[in-house]
């Protein structure tokens, strides 16, 4: 069976979660699926590499909460550092912070001001991009720590909403579009 079609298979539909008129992919059945879950990270971790297999990032950096199930183990893959982006107030050190709209309302992001050093090329990983907001906020966050966003690895894009218009011209690699 393709990754693709795994993970149409593994990933649910949960209809009004977290409220009414919106449907939550669920990907607890594939973070359990020990095959299918080890194949994911792999394909997200490719985006990390260039041609020839070389990791071409320094750390992976996952956003909370979903993405850092899937960043951590596609840093360990690469061979990168792993830097986890915050909720606000979850860091304990000197941070950056940037707000932003979520498909169904608003929230901040934090990324402790040493978690990305000047120079440092960054692959952000996240569960979904919908409306890119998260991954653009993340962004802009690599940006005031003076790193660069190398590219975007994403399980799963929602094709009805604008997400790639919000990340602008980063390269983003969606395992299933949906």
């Amino acid at each position: 069976m393709s990754l693709t079609a795994t993970l149409d298979e593994l990933i649910r539909d949960v209809p009004d979660y977290p409220s009414p008129g919106i449907l939550f992919k669920d990907i607890t059945p594939l973070l359990a699926d020990h095959d299918a879950f080890t194949a994911t990270v792999q394909a997200l971790a490719e985006v990390g590499r260039d041609s020839a297999g070389t990791t071409v990032v320094d750390k992976v950096l996952g956003m909370e909460a979903r993405g850092f199930i899937l960043a951590a183990p596609v840093a360990l893959a690469l061979g990168a550092g792993f830097v986890p982006v915050r909720k606000a107030g979850k860091l304990p050190r000197e941070t950056h912070a940037v707000s932003y709209a979520l498909e169904y309302g608003e929230a901040t992001l934090e990324l402790h001001r040493d978690a990305v050093a000047p120079g440092e090329r960054v692959l952000l990983v996240d569960d979904v991009l919908a409306t890119g907001g998260t991954i653009a906020a993340t962004r802009e966050l690599v940006e005031k720590c003076g790193g660069t966003v190398a590219g975007v690895a994403v399980l799963m894009e929602l094709a009805a909403l604008p997400g790639r218009e919000a990340v602008g011209a980063l390269p983003v690699t969606a395992l299933l579009t949906v």
